[in-house]
């Protein structure tokens, strides 16, 4: 688990990383190749590499430079619709997957880990290169939580299973835990690797076969991950990646007939499109992780250190570019002034830059739509009166860079505190009571996370449970473990990923009653 709640020890998040993790600059992150090899960049399909069917590509951009790295087979139904029979025909009653000991699948997704372990660099700086994070970031967070997110599932997959019932009548009755089926999964960019293995983890781990499409934009780390899912012993058609559009391949997958379920993390309105697409075609389950305006609540009883750090960290960590970023600020009056003038510091203090610099806190956007849609809601903040108090502008020459904007004097009602920027923007709204907050906090369609920070844990209790979302952190921001579920009210989804709960959407449970015959005695 990665923990950052560690307020006043260190100001800078690299170093923040790397003392979470008990390791020293010098020894415990390698110096990368900026300029790595590009192994793969092909349809992952039936455990073979595949141009898409169409011999259509699509570039994938450098977005530090905007520059393009290579071309990726572009996806399409006509692919997925191989996909799934190679899913299916994995998947097949007397199939090797299915005839696994549910053990070694377990053996099989820790030789995943292992792999992915062994290959740690050379993933992470596919990830800052496709994506723009931060190098450290990649390599100390991203990969720790990706490895431990498949070792925790690994863990579950003979550990699955169901119970007896003792129904009235001369009876047997058990439940089984079985695998849905052909699921469907289609990943986001912001977290390559780590949405990767949340996804596939709970789905492998109950015996499942995936069609998973990875974001257009940041394919490389998944596609070098779906060589290591070969290398370790999956049997063909288990798991297979798709790299491609989201309006060709992703509404392939939502739509079709043969998929038994599918999972999704991204946008709002995306979601309610798979849903949708899901209902009129063949019913088949559906999970979704989606959007989020989260409330971050400072009461004036706050350890001030800690709050201005952790709300820093909680809305502009991976670029601002996070479901649950702490996106409204919400701080009590009495001490509204010194939290924004330290807020306004801290900003100031971030180090923007080339990703790849072990010193940089923040990297580009992830592309030029993300980038000119965040430049968008930063005109449309001081238009509608938010008072603008750092950045606002482009961090530099080329790339999508922005600087860290802090807005203040912000009102419900504007755009920037009603809608997801996704983007480093950090709006402070200022309240009077808990009452005030826990209302206002729960005024908008969104639902994913919250935050409170207070010595006192009565009222950190009371906002807890007043506040309508998933996920409520105390004294702390962005503490996420494979362990515990993770998931949004209203618009901000359906269904929960990550611990235990994340199990439920990847099984049926069937009910087995058999008659047991009395002897005469």
């Amino acid at each position: 688990m990665f923990r950052i709640a560690v307020g006043g020890f260190c100001s800078r998040l690299p170093c923040l990383l790397l003392r979470t993790r008990g390791l020293s600059a010098t020894a415990a992150i390698p110096v990368p190749n900026q300029e790595p090899d590009i192994l793969y960049n092909k349809l992952f399909i039936n455990n073979e590499w595949h141009d898409a069917v169409s011999k259509r590509t699509f570039p994938t951009i450098n977005p530090a430079t905007g520059e393009i790295i290579c071309q990726v087979a572009e996806g399409d139904k006509a692919d997925v619709d191989k996909a799934v029979k190679a899913a299916r025909q994995a998947f097949e009653l007397g199939s090797p997957w299915r005839r696994m000991d549910a053990s070694h699948r377990g053996v099989l997704m820790n030789r995943l880990a292992d792999l992915m372990e062994r290959d740690r660099m050379h993933l992470a700086t596919l990830e800052t290169l496709d994506n723009g994070k931060p190098y450290t970031v990649a390599y100390a967070v991203d990969l720790d939580l990706t490895i431990k997110c498949l070792r925790y599932y690994a863990g579950w997959a003979d550990k699955c299973h169901g119970k007896t019932i003792p129904i009235d009548g001369d009876y047997f009755c058990y439940t089984r835990h079985e695998p849905v089926g052909v699921c469907g999964q289609i990943i986001p960019w912001n977290f390559p690797l780590l949405m990767q293995a949340w996804k596939l983890g709970p789905a492998l781990a109950t015996g499942n076969v995936v069609v998973m499409k990875v974001a257009e934009q940041t394919p490389l780390s998944a596609l070098h991950v779906a060589s290591l899912i070969k290398e370790a012993g999956f049997p063909p058609g288990v798991v297979n990646i798709i790299p491609g559009m989201g309006p060709t391949a992703g509404a392939a997958i939502s739509s079709h007939m043969l998929v038994d379920k599918v999972a999704f993390t991204g946008s709002t309105e995306v979601g309610m499109l798979i849903q949708q697409a899901a209902g009129s075609s063949n019913l088949k389950k559906v999970t979704l992780e989606l959007g989020g305006k989260s409330p971050n609540i400072i009461l004036s009883d706050a350890d001030m250190e800690l709050a201005v750090e952790q709300s820093h960290f909680a809305l502009f960590f991976n670029q601002g570019q996070c479901c649950c970023a702490g996106s409204r600020t919400f701080v009590q009056e009495d001490i509204y002034r010194e939290f924004v003038d330290r807020s306004i510091e801290r900003a100031k203090q971030r180090v923007v830059g080339n990703p790849f610099d072990f010193k940089t806190e923040q990297g580009p956007q992830v592309d030029e739509e993300q980038f000119k849609k965040i430049l968008g809601y930063i005109s449309a903040g001081k238009k509608e009166g938010a008072q603008l108090l750092h950045g606002g502008g482009v961090a530099a020459d080329r790339g999508y860079f922005i600087q860290p904007t802090v807005f203040g004097d912000v009102k419900d009602d504007m755009t920037i505190a009603s809608e997801e920027i996704f983007g480093p923007v950090m709006s402070i709204l200022k309240f009077k009571s808990i009452e005030e907050v826990i209302k206002r906090a729960n005024n908008s369609i969104y639902g994913l996370a919250a935050a409170v920070f207070t010595k006192d844990l009565d009222k950190a209790n009371y906002i807890a449970n007043g506040v309508r979302a998933g996920t409520v952190w105390i004294n702390c921001y962005d503490v996420l473990g494979a362990q515990a579920p993770f998931g949004g009210y209203k618009s901000s989804g359906s269904g929960r990923e990550l611990g235990e709960y994340g199990l439920e959407a990847y099984t049926e449970v069937k009910t087995v009653t058999t008659k047991v015959f009395q002897k005469n005695s």
